[in-house]
């Protein structure tokens, strides 16, 4: 019969475990970081890094799965306990698939710098990751400390992205509306912002999971920026011809 574990070792265990998440999130943060800088200056050398490197992510991944696995076998965590731990191994997973968009976004880089160069997109795009970030970064302060006030206002921030996407979205529809040369790379770009919006999602999760293993509750439903699915293409190509 397995032994319960005591509180202090469960404790330095849980801690390790933590502490390598927070790596893991370090990986994601620079991933991110490098992507978008490749994607607004063209660099295929800087893209193809990104995702060189997602292999470490990875195998970070499996690393903290392999530690919670052993984790719950060993010390048989129970209720806020159990909690934490499960709440660590869904952080995992999510930063993860974090570094999975930024490696796709790096994956586009050559076919656009093979494609007809569209001003100013790269530049809002890598706003608009850098606004991802940041809400990264916070979660993962939170996290580590613990603050659901700062994970709140992740989860508030997230609207922000969406509405980014959504203004992105409609200014490279009426590109290719007004260009058909431009429709390739902005078929990229767009696929690129709703992958950015995706992660600002993604980090949303992150800031639930911080908010559940603390005071075991979850949020209450998520205030979402416009949807894309409402942008009116001929009001948009309107818009445009009037500024």
């Amino acid at each position: 019969m397995m032994k319960p574990h005591t509180h202090s070792v469960f404790d330095q265990d849980l801690e390790r475990i933590r502490m390598n998440v927070l790596t893991l999130g370090g990986r994601v943060e620079e991933a991110i970081l490098l992507a978008s800088q490749a994607l607004e200056d063209r660099d295929e050398d800087l893209a193809a890094r990104v995702v060189r490197d997602d292999k470490i992510i990875d195998a970070l991944e499996e690393d903290i799965n392999n530690q919670v696995v052993r984790l719950l076998a060993l010390r048989q965590p129970q209720a806020d306990d159990l909690r934490a731990t499960v709440a660590v191994m869904k952080m995992t997973g999510e930063l993860e698939r974090l570094g999975d968009y930024a490696k796709n976004m790096a994956k586009r880089v050559p076919v656009l710098i093979a494609s007809p160069a569209i001003e100013g997109a790269g530049a809002a795009l890598r706003r608009q990751a850098r606004q991802v970030r940041q809400m990264l970064k916070d979660m993962l302060d939170a996290f580590s400390r613990g603050d659901v006030e700062l994970a709140e206002d992740v989860i508030a921030r997230d609207v922000e992205v969406d509405n980014m996407t959504n203004a992105l979205f409609r200014e490279f529809i009426t590109r290719m509306m007004e260009d058909p040369r431009s429709i390739t790379p902005c078929l990229h770009y767009i696929f690129i912002a709703k992958n950015i919006e995706r992660m600002g999602d993604l980090v949303t999760d992150g800031a639930e999971q911080v908010m559940f293993s603390v005071t075991g509750e979850r949020p209450g439903e998520r205030v979402k920026g416009v949807s894309t699915a409402t942008v009116d293409l001929g009001v948009a190509q309107d818009e445009d011809r009037n500024r």
